[in-house]
Protein backbone atom coordinates (compact mmCIF):
# COMPACT_ATOMS: atom_id res chain seq x y z
CA UNK A 1 0.00 0.00 0.00
CA UNK A 2 1.09 3.55 -0.67
CA UNK A 3 0.97 5.95 2.29
CA UNK A 4 2.19 9.26 0.83
CA UNK A 5 1.64 11.27 4.01
CA UNK A 6 3.40 8.87 6.41
CA UNK A 7 7.14 9.37 6.99
CA UNK A 8 7.85 5.63 7.44
CA UNK A 9 9.74 3.90 4.67
CA UNK A 10 8.68 0.54 3.31
CA UNK A 11 11.53 -1.06 5.30
CA UNK A 12 10.26 0.65 8.46
CA UNK A 13 6.75 -0.69 7.90
CA UNK A 14 7.98 -4.23 7.26
CA UNK A 15 10.13 -4.15 10.40
CA UNK A 16 7.17 -3.04 12.53
CA UNK A 17 4.90 -5.67 11.02
CA UNK A 18 7.44 -8.39 11.76
CA UNK A 19 7.78 -7.16 15.35
CA UNK A 20 4.04 -7.59 15.97
CA UNK A 21 3.74 -10.81 13.98
CA UNK A 22 1.69 -9.50 11.06
CA UNK A 23 2.55 -10.31 7.46
CA UNK A 24 0.99 -7.22 5.91
CA UNK A 25 -1.04 -4.11 6.66
CA UNK A 26 -4.15 -5.91 5.42
CA UNK A 27 -3.51 -8.69 7.92
CA UNK A 28 -3.04 -6.09 10.66
CA UNK A 29 -6.57 -4.81 10.05
CA UNK A 30 -8.10 -8.21 9.31
CA UNK A 31 -10.59 -7.94 12.21
CA UNK A 32 -12.19 -4.88 10.59
CA UNK A 33 -14.90 -5.98 8.11
CA UNK A 34 -13.63 -5.58 4.55
CA UNK A 35 -16.49 -3.27 3.52
CA UNK A 36 -15.54 -0.84 6.28
CA UNK A 37 -11.77 -1.12 6.00
CA UNK A 38 -11.05 1.48 3.34
CA UNK A 39 -14.33 3.32 2.73
CA UNK A 40 -14.56 5.85 -0.04
CA UNK A 41 -15.03 9.27 1.54
CA UNK A 42 -17.51 11.61 -0.07
CA UNK A 43 -15.41 14.74 0.38
CA UNK A 44 -16.01 18.10 -1.31
CA UNK A 45 -13.52 19.48 -3.82
CA UNK A 46 -10.39 21.10 -2.31
CA UNK A 47 -10.53 24.81 -1.46
CA UNK A 48 -7.88 27.49 -1.48
CA UNK A 49 -6.87 29.20 1.74
CA UNK A 50 -8.89 32.28 0.76
CA UNK A 51 -11.99 30.18 0.12
CA UNK A 52 -11.59 28.31 3.42
CA UNK A 53 -11.26 31.59 5.35
CA UNK A 54 -14.41 32.96 3.73
CA UNK A 55 -16.33 29.79 4.57
CA UNK A 56 -15.16 29.84 8.20
CA UNK A 57 -16.06 33.53 8.53
CA UNK A 58 -19.54 32.81 7.17
CA UNK A 59 -19.97 30.00 9.70
CA UNK A 60 -18.75 32.14 12.61
CA UNK A 61 -21.18 34.91 11.63
CA UNK A 62 -24.02 32.49 12.38
CA UNK A 63 -23.01 32.34 16.06
CA UNK A 64 -25.24 34.31 18.41
CA UNK A 65 -23.38 36.00 21.26
CA UNK A 66 -25.07 37.18 24.43
CA UNK A 67 -24.24 40.76 23.54
CA UNK A 68 -26.70 42.89 25.47
CA UNK A 69 -29.10 40.02 26.11
CA UNK A 70 -30.12 39.04 29.61
CA UNK A 71 -29.33 35.35 30.21
CA UNK A 72 -31.37 33.04 32.43
CA UNK A 73 -29.96 29.79 31.04
CA UNK A 74 -27.89 27.58 33.33
CA UNK A 75 -28.09 23.77 33.38
CA UNK A 76 -24.37 23.31 34.04
CA UNK A 77 -22.84 26.39 32.36
CA UNK A 78 -23.31 29.82 33.90
CA UNK A 79 -23.00 33.47 32.91
CA UNK A 80 -20.76 35.10 35.53
CA UNK A 81 -18.65 38.22 35.65
CA UNK A 82 -14.99 37.58 34.76
CA UNK A 83 -12.49 40.07 36.26
CA UNK A 84 -10.03 41.60 33.78
CA UNK A 85 -7.16 40.11 35.76
CA UNK A 86 -8.05 36.64 34.43
CA UNK A 87 -7.35 37.46 30.78
CA UNK A 88 -4.36 39.61 31.72
CA UNK A 89 -2.61 36.66 33.37
CA UNK A 90 -3.78 33.73 31.22
CA UNK A 91 -2.94 35.67 28.06
CA UNK A 92 0.74 35.97 28.95
CA UNK A 93 2.86 33.95 26.53
CA UNK A 94 4.75 32.07 29.24
CA UNK A 95 1.44 30.62 30.49
CA UNK A 96 -0.53 30.55 27.26
CA UNK A 97 1.95 28.36 25.41
CA UNK A 98 3.18 26.25 28.35
CA UNK A 99 2.95 22.46 28.08
CA UNK A 100 2.61 19.89 30.84
CA UNK A 101 5.46 20.64 33.31
CA UNK A 102 7.37 17.37 33.05
CA UNK A 103 10.65 19.24 33.57
CA UNK A 104 9.99 21.05 36.86
CA UNK A 105 13.36 22.77 37.02
CA UNK A 106 12.34 24.95 34.05
CA UNK A 107 8.60 25.14 34.80
CA UNK A 108 8.53 26.94 38.14
CA UNK A 109 5.93 29.52 37.10
CA UNK A 110 3.50 26.92 35.78
CA UNK A 111 4.07 24.67 38.78
CA UNK A 112 3.52 27.50 41.25
CA UNK A 113 0.28 28.50 39.50
CA UNK A 114 -0.90 24.88 39.68
CA UNK A 115 0.08 24.65 43.35
CA UNK A 116 -1.89 27.81 44.15
CA UNK A 117 -4.91 26.50 42.23
CA UNK A 118 -4.82 23.17 44.07
CA UNK A 119 -4.49 24.90 47.44
CA UNK A 120 -7.47 27.19 46.89
CA UNK A 121 -9.65 24.40 45.47
CA UNK A 122 -8.91 22.24 48.52
CA UNK A 123 -10.00 25.09 50.81
CA UNK A 124 -13.14 25.70 48.76
CA UNK A 125 -14.24 22.04 48.74
CA UNK A 126 -13.02 21.25 52.26
CA UNK A 127 -10.80 18.45 50.97
CA UNK A 128 -7.13 17.51 51.37
CA UNK A 129 -5.86 16.93 47.82
CA UNK A 130 -6.76 18.39 44.42
CA UNK A 131 -5.38 17.65 40.99
CA UNK A 132 -5.03 20.00 38.03
CA UNK A 133 -7.20 19.04 36.29
CA UNK A 134 -9.81 17.18 34.21
CA UNK A 135 -11.45 18.24 30.98
CA UNK A 136 -14.81 19.21 32.48
CA UNK A 137 -17.22 18.46 35.30
CA UNK A 138 -18.60 15.38 33.53
CA UNK A 139 -15.23 13.66 33.12
CA UNK A 140 -14.33 14.54 36.71
CA UNK A 141 -17.44 12.65 37.89
CA UNK A 142 -16.55 9.65 35.70
CA UNK A 143 -12.98 9.64 37.05
CA UNK A 144 -14.37 9.78 40.59
CA UNK A 145 -16.32 6.57 39.98
CA UNK A 146 -13.29 4.85 38.44
CA UNK A 147 -11.10 5.92 41.36
CA UNK A 148 -13.64 4.58 43.85
CA UNK A 149 -13.75 1.24 42.03
CA UNK A 150 -9.96 1.06 42.32
CA UNK A 151 -9.94 2.14 45.96
CA UNK A 152 -12.73 -0.18 47.18
CA UNK A 153 -11.60 -3.55 45.95
CA UNK A 154 -13.86 -6.30 44.61
CA UNK A 155 -16.96 -4.16 44.27
CA UNK A 156 -18.61 -3.52 40.91
CA UNK A 157 -21.60 -1.34 41.72
CA UNK A 158 -21.94 2.44 41.38
CA UNK A 159 -25.08 4.18 42.64
CA UNK A 160 -25.95 7.40 40.81
CA UNK A 161 -28.35 10.04 42.07
CA UNK A 162 -31.19 11.03 39.71
CA UNK A 163 -30.25 14.66 40.49
CA UNK A 164 -26.87 14.28 38.80
CA UNK A 165 -26.57 16.30 35.58
CA UNK A 166 -27.89 14.06 32.73
CA UNK A 167 -24.78 14.74 30.63
CA UNK A 168 -22.61 13.72 33.58
CA UNK A 169 -24.59 10.49 33.85
CA UNK A 170 -24.12 9.83 30.14
CA UNK A 171 -20.38 10.44 30.41
CA UNK A 172 -20.21 8.16 33.45
CA UNK A 173 -21.90 5.35 31.52
CA UNK A 174 -19.50 5.84 28.61
CA UNK A 175 -16.44 5.64 30.86
CA UNK A 176 -17.68 2.54 32.68
CA UNK A 177 -18.92 0.55 29.70
CA UNK A 178 -16.95 -2.61 29.25
CA UNK A 179 -15.75 -2.58 32.87
CA UNK A 180 -18.35 -5.06 34.18
CA UNK A 181 -19.81 -2.40 36.47
CA UNK A 182 -23.45 -2.19 37.51
CA UNK A 183 -24.79 1.37 37.48
CA UNK A 184 -27.77 1.73 39.80
CA UNK A 185 -30.03 4.76 39.56
CA UNK A 186 -33.63 5.86 39.85
CA UNK A 187 -35.28 6.54 36.49
CA UNK A 188 -37.73 8.90 38.20
CA UNK A 189 -36.25 12.36 37.51
CA UNK A 190 -38.07 13.90 40.48
CA UNK A 191 -36.48 11.49 42.98
CA UNK A 192 -33.75 12.68 45.34
CA UNK A 193 -30.47 11.14 46.43
CA UNK A 194 -32.15 10.11 49.70
CA UNK A 195 -34.52 7.88 47.71
CA UNK A 196 -31.54 5.66 46.87
CA UNK A 197 -30.57 4.92 50.49
CA UNK A 198 -32.05 1.45 50.45
CA UNK A 199 -30.03 0.59 47.31
CA UNK A 200 -26.67 0.89 49.10
CA UNK A 201 -25.17 -2.50 49.96
CA UNK A 202 -21.89 -4.31 50.52
CA UNK A 203 -21.63 -4.54 46.70
CA UNK A 204 -21.47 -0.74 46.36
CA UNK A 205 -18.14 0.91 45.59
CA UNK A 206 -19.44 4.48 45.60
CA UNK A 207 -22.49 6.70 45.63
CA UNK A 208 -22.37 9.61 43.16
CA UNK A 209 -24.50 12.65 43.97
CA UNK A 210 -24.74 16.34 43.10
CA UNK A 211 -25.62 19.28 45.34
CA UNK A 212 -26.89 21.74 44.31
CA UNK A 213 -28.27 19.17 41.91
CA UNK A 214 -29.15 19.58 38.24
CA UNK A 215 -32.45 21.21 39.21
CA UNK A 216 -30.72 23.69 41.54
CA UNK A 217 -31.92 21.98 44.73
CA UNK A 218 -29.70 21.76 47.80
CA UNK A 219 -29.82 18.22 49.17
CA UNK A 220 -28.88 17.05 52.67
CA UNK A 221 -26.08 14.61 51.92
CA UNK A 222 -25.10 13.84 55.51
CA UNK A 223 -27.40 10.81 55.62
CA UNK A 224 -26.08 9.69 52.22
CA UNK A 225 -22.51 9.83 53.53
CA UNK A 226 -23.46 7.84 56.62
CA UNK A 227 -25.24 5.19 54.54
CA UNK A 228 -22.35 4.83 52.09
CA UNK A 229 -19.72 4.64 54.82
CA UNK A 230 -21.73 2.12 56.84
CA UNK A 231 -21.19 -0.33 53.95
CA UNK A 232 -17.59 0.69 53.32
CA UNK A 233 -18.48 2.58 50.11
CA UNK A 234 -17.22 6.02 49.11
CA UNK A 235 -19.28 9.16 48.59
CA UNK A 236 -18.50 11.25 45.50
CA UNK A 237 -20.12 14.70 45.39
CA UNK A 238 -20.30 17.11 42.45
CA UNK A 239 -20.75 20.74 43.52
CA UNK A 240 -20.95 24.13 41.83
CA UNK A 241 -17.84 25.98 43.11
CA UNK A 242 -19.69 29.32 43.30
CA UNK A 243 -22.32 27.75 45.56
CA UNK A 244 -19.55 26.74 47.98
CA UNK A 245 -18.96 30.41 48.69
CA UNK A 246 -22.18 30.14 50.69
CA UNK A 247 -22.91 26.45 51.33
CA UNK A 248 -21.21 23.79 53.45
CA UNK A 249 -18.29 22.23 51.52
CA UNK A 250 -18.50 18.50 50.67
CA UNK A 251 -15.54 17.66 52.90
CA UNK A 252 -17.43 18.89 55.96
CA UNK A 253 -20.24 16.32 55.60
CA UNK A 254 -18.14 13.30 54.77
CA UNK A 255 -17.48 13.28 51.02
CA UNK A 256 -14.54 11.10 50.02
CA UNK A 257 -14.28 12.62 46.55
CA UNK A 258 -15.56 16.05 45.55
CA UNK A 259 -15.73 17.27 41.97
CA UNK A 260 -17.20 20.17 40.06
CA UNK A 261 -17.36 22.14 36.84
CA UNK A 262 -14.88 25.00 37.14
CA UNK A 263 -16.38 27.08 34.32
CA UNK A 264 -18.01 29.58 36.73
CA UNK A 265 -14.53 30.44 38.06
CA UNK A 266 -13.35 32.87 35.41
CA UNK A 267 -14.08 30.87 32.24
CA UNK A 268 -16.41 32.20 29.55
CA UNK A 269 -19.35 30.19 28.25
CA UNK A 270 -17.63 29.94 24.82
CA UNK A 271 -20.28 27.71 23.24
CA UNK A 272 -19.31 24.86 25.55
CA UNK A 273 -15.60 25.01 26.21
CA UNK A 274 -12.85 24.65 27.04
CA UNK A 275 -14.02 24.01 30.58
CA UNK A 276 -12.42 22.74 33.77
CA UNK A 277 -12.97 19.52 35.69
CA UNK A 278 -12.36 20.08 39.41
CA UNK A 279 -11.28 16.96 41.28
CA UNK A 280 -10.50 16.67 45.02
CA UNK A 281 -10.18 13.77 47.42
CA UNK A 282 -8.85 12.61 50.79
CA UNK A 283 -5.11 12.21 51.13
CA UNK A 284 -5.41 8.47 51.79
CA UNK A 285 -6.69 8.00 48.22
CA UNK A 286 -4.08 10.20 46.55
CA UNK A 287 -2.26 7.35 44.78
CA UNK A 288 -5.50 6.29 43.13
CA UNK A 289 -6.11 9.80 41.78
CA UNK A 290 -5.72 10.66 38.11
CA UNK A 291 -3.81 13.69 36.91
CA UNK A 292 -0.95 15.68 38.33
CA UNK A 293 -0.21 16.87 41.85
CA UNK A 294 2.21 19.74 42.48
CA UNK A 295 3.98 20.17 45.82
CA UNK A 296 6.10 22.84 47.46
CA UNK A 297 9.59 22.10 48.78
CA UNK A 298 13.04 23.69 49.23
CA UNK A 299 16.16 23.07 47.16
CA UNK A 300 19.68 22.35 48.43
CA UNK A 301 20.17 26.08 48.95
CA UNK A 302 17.07 26.40 51.11
CA UNK A 303 15.12 28.24 48.41
CA UNK A 304 11.44 27.56 47.88
CA UNK A 305 10.63 25.48 44.81
CA UNK A 306 7.77 23.59 43.22
CA UNK A 307 7.86 20.01 42.01
CA UNK A 308 5.63 17.56 40.19
CA UNK A 309 5.01 15.43 43.26
CA UNK A 310 2.66 12.83 41.87
CA UNK A 311 1.52 11.75 38.43
CA UNK A 312 1.20 8.04 38.96
CA UNK A 313 -1.41 7.35 36.27
CA UNK A 314 0.06 9.36 33.39
CA UNK A 315 1.76 8.23 30.21
CA UNK A 316 5.27 9.41 31.01
CA UNK A 317 5.21 7.33 34.22
CA UNK A 318 3.28 4.15 33.38
CA UNK A 319 3.62 4.15 29.60
CA UNK A 320 1.16 1.68 28.06
CA UNK A 321 -0.35 0.93 31.50
CA UNK A 322 -1.44 4.54 32.01
CA UNK A 323 -5.10 5.10 32.82
CA UNK A 324 -5.17 8.87 32.63
CA UNK A 325 -4.72 11.24 29.73
CA UNK A 326 -4.61 14.79 31.07
CA UNK A 327 -1.85 16.01 28.81
CA UNK A 328 -3.26 19.03 27.00
CA UNK A 329 -2.99 22.59 28.24
CA UNK A 330 -6.13 22.17 30.35
CA UNK A 331 -3.96 23.66 33.10
CA UNK A 332 -4.55 27.05 31.46
CA UNK A 333 -8.20 26.77 32.53
CA UNK A 334 -7.06 25.88 36.05
CA UNK A 335 -4.85 28.98 36.00
CA UNK A 336 -7.89 31.09 35.07
CA UNK A 337 -9.77 29.63 38.04
CA UNK A 338 -6.82 30.36 40.33
CA UNK A 339 -6.65 33.97 39.17
CA UNK A 340 -10.41 34.33 39.62
CA UNK A 341 -10.35 32.93 43.16
CA UNK A 342 -7.34 35.04 44.14
CA UNK A 343 -9.00 38.16 42.72
CA UNK A 344 -12.37 37.59 44.38
CA UNK A 345 -11.04 36.34 47.70
CA UNK A 346 -13.14 34.63 50.35
CA UNK A 347 -15.47 37.61 50.84
CA UNK A 348 -15.86 38.33 47.15
CA UNK A 349 -16.79 34.73 46.38
CA UNK A 350 -19.35 34.74 49.17
CA UNK A 351 -20.82 37.97 47.83
CA UNK A 352 -21.19 36.47 44.36
CA UNK A 353 -22.87 33.38 45.86
CA UNK A 354 -25.24 35.52 47.91
CA UNK A 355 -26.20 37.59 44.86
CA UNK A 356 -26.91 34.42 42.86
CA UNK A 357 -29.02 33.03 45.68
CA UNK A 358 -30.98 36.24 46.30
CA UNK A 359 -31.65 37.04 42.64
CA UNK A 360 -32.79 33.49 41.88
CA UNK A 361 -35.18 33.58 44.82
CA UNK A 362 -36.54 36.97 43.78
CA UNK A 363 -37.13 35.67 40.25
CA UNK A 364 -38.74 32.47 41.53
CA UNK A 365 -41.04 34.41 43.83
CA UNK A 366 -42.20 36.73 41.05
CA UNK A 367 -42.71 33.96 38.49
CA UNK A 368 -44.48 31.74 41.03
CA UNK A 369 -47.18 34.42 41.37
CA UNK A 370 -47.92 34.53 37.64
CA UNK A 371 -51.20 32.91 36.51
CA UNK A 372 -50.55 29.44 35.10
CA UNK A 373 -46.98 29.20 36.41
CA UNK A 374 -46.03 27.02 39.36
CA UNK A 375 -42.77 26.36 41.19
CA UNK A 376 -42.34 22.60 41.02
CA UNK A 377 -40.54 22.10 44.35
CA UNK A 378 -40.50 23.65 47.79
CA UNK A 379 -37.00 22.29 48.51
CA UNK A 380 -34.22 24.82 49.16
CA UNK A 381 -32.35 25.88 46.02
CA UNK A 382 -29.30 27.92 45.09
CA UNK A 383 -29.38 29.80 41.77
CA UNK A 384 -31.66 27.57 39.67
CA UNK A 385 -35.28 26.53 39.99
CA UNK A 386 -37.88 24.63 37.99
CA UNK A 387 -41.15 26.17 36.81
CA UNK A 388 -44.17 24.36 35.38
CA UNK A 389 -45.36 26.48 32.45
CA UNK A 390 -48.81 27.04 30.91
CA UNK A 391 -47.25 26.93 27.40
CA UNK A 392 -44.54 24.74 25.82
CA UNK A 393 -41.14 25.95 27.07
CA UNK A 394 -39.69 26.17 23.54
CA UNK A 395 -42.47 28.59 22.58
CA UNK A 396 -41.79 30.68 25.68
CA UNK A 397 -38.05 30.71 24.93
CA UNK A 398 -38.67 31.97 21.39
CA UNK A 399 -40.82 34.78 22.76
CA UNK A 400 -38.15 35.63 25.34
CA UNK A 401 -35.45 35.70 22.67
CA UNK A 402 -37.53 38.15 20.63
CA UNK A 403 -37.51 40.37 23.71
CA UNK A 404 -33.72 40.16 24.02
CA UNK A 405 -33.68 37.47 26.70
CA UNK A 406 -31.99 34.05 26.65
CA UNK A 407 -34.54 31.88 28.43
CA UNK A 408 -34.23 28.71 30.47
CA UNK A 409 -33.58 25.04 29.75
CA UNK A 410 -36.47 22.94 28.47
CA UNK A 411 -36.47 19.92 30.80
CA UNK A 412 -38.57 17.92 28.38
CA UNK A 413 -35.25 17.20 26.65
CA UNK A 414 -34.14 15.31 29.76
CA UNK A 415 -37.17 13.09 30.43
CA UNK A 416 -40.76 12.85 29.12
CA UNK A 417 -42.04 13.21 32.69
CA UNK A 418 -40.57 16.72 32.73
CA UNK A 419 -42.48 18.01 29.71
CA UNK A 420 -43.75 21.54 30.23
CA UNK A 421 -41.09 22.42 32.79
CA UNK A 422 -38.46 25.12 32.45
CA UNK A 423 -35.19 25.30 34.40
CA UNK A 424 -34.32 28.96 35.02
CA UNK A 425 -31.09 30.38 36.43
CA UNK A 426 -30.06 33.75 37.86
CA UNK A 427 -26.54 34.96 38.64
CA UNK A 428 -24.93 38.20 39.77
CA UNK A 429 -25.07 39.31 36.11
CA UNK A 430 -28.87 39.62 36.16
CA UNK A 431 -30.20 43.00 37.23
CA UNK A 432 -33.59 43.52 38.88
CA UNK A 433 -34.76 45.24 35.69
CA UNK A 434 -33.84 42.15 33.65
CA UNK A 435 -35.68 39.86 36.05
CA UNK A 436 -38.72 42.12 35.94
CA UNK A 437 -38.61 42.07 32.12
CA UNK A 438 -38.42 38.27 32.20
CA UNK A 439 -41.53 38.16 34.39
CA UNK A 440 -43.33 40.67 32.16
CA UNK A 441 -42.68 38.62 28.99
CA UNK A 442 -43.76 35.38 30.70
CA UNK A 443 -46.96 37.07 31.85
CA UNK A 444 -47.85 38.35 28.38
Amino acid sequence: MNHPFLPNTEADRLAMLRAIGAGSVDELFYDVPAEHRYPRLDLPVPLSELEVLRELQALSARNVSLGGRACFLGAGAYHHFIPSTVAAVTGRAEFYTAYTPYQPEISQGTLQATFEYQSMICQLYGMEVANASHYDGATAVAEAAIMALNAVQNRRQVIVSPGLHPEYRATLRTYLQGMDVEIVGDENPTATAADLLDRVSDETACVVVQSPNFYGEIEDLTIIAEAAHSYGALLAVSSNPIALGLLTPPGAYGADIATGEGQPLGLSLSVGGPYLGIFTTRERYVRKMAGRLVGQTVDNHGQRGYVLTLSTREQHIRREKATSNICSNEALCALAAAVYLATMGRRGLRQVAELCYQKAHYAAGEIGRLPGYQLVSDRPFFNEFVVRCPQPPDRLNRRLLDAGIVGGYDLGKVHPALEGRLLLCATEMNTKAEIDLLVKVLRS
